[in-house]
């Protein structure tokens, strides 16, 4: 995809447009990186390790901040780092739990019908 064309089309004056491709980072300055972002999930900065391990597609960290998001409560934020990681098997309950609620409110609305 030449994405020089795709922005022109976009009238952006402020801000980022997300692509789906990762920059390129070596595999030095890859395992560089997630030295940093544990050292900084280790300290408790979850989300500067989050934007690290999002860079270098680092599944172990992304799980881990997965989980991290799931004990505060934030399921849905869990699922992403998990689908992201892939983490299937932690991803699919929470899926599970999701379909769950749906299939719920599709039977109330079948009720109320």
């Amino acid at each position: 995809m030449d994405y020089k064309n795709v922005f022109e089309k976009v009238n952006v004056k402020e801000g980022f447009i997300k692509t789906q491709t990762r920059p390129p980072v070596s595999d030095g300055d890859k395992a560089a990186l997630n030295r940093k972002g544990n050292v900084l999930f280790n300290a408790g900065d979850v989300e500067g390790a989050r934007r690290i391990f999002l860079t270098t597609g680092y599944s172990d960290g992304l799980s881990r901040v997965g989980d991290f998001y799931k004990l505060e409560g934030r399921e849905l934020d869990a699922l992403r780092m998990y689908w992201i990681a892939p983490d299937r098997r932690k991803a699919d309950p929470i899926i599970e739990k999701l379909a769950g609620v749906v299939r719920g409110l599709l039977a109330e609305d079948a009720d109320a019908s």
